[in-house]
């Protein structure tokens, strides 16, 4: 039914536009259109990505967006912690930590949040 629909990520911010601040200074990300104080929508490789105000942000405790930087992890993840991006840390059995990367065999992956406390993250190998 869904199948051959485009998914579009939806994160509640607080702050419309410190929201937009962090996702294209911070993140790079293009903004692609605005709707007014209440929805920026920003396209990320052949995916969108919208923000919106939301009394409700932040309040998801699992990780709400991931992208997919495959071999280019490190090199993003230095990027963004000279952005200020500072990485969360959490129990993963398994896995090994180095400049906030979380590693195994398979993959790396690191979690970091916006200003309202949403949970992003890249992954790579």
């Amino acid at each position: 039914m869904l199948n051959d629909s485009e998914v579009v990520a939806m994160i509640a911010v607080t702050d419309i536009h410190r929201a937009a601040t962090f996702y294209e200074t911070t993140l790079g990300l293009r903004r692609e259109t605005t709707e007014g104080a209440e929805v920026i929508t920003y396209r990320s490789g052949a995916t969108r990505l919208n923000i919106y105000r939301s009394e409700f942000a932040g309040t998801n405790k699992a990780t709400a967006v991931l992208w997919n930087v495959g071999k280019e992890i490190g090199k993003v993840a230095a990027a963004l912690a000279a952005k200020g991006v500072r990485f969360e840390h959490y129990d993963m059995p398994g896995m090994t930590v180095t400049d906030g990367m979380y590693s195994n065999d398979n993959m790396k992956v690191a979690w970091f949040k916006d200003p309202d406390g949403n949970i992003l993250s890249i992954v790579g190998v």
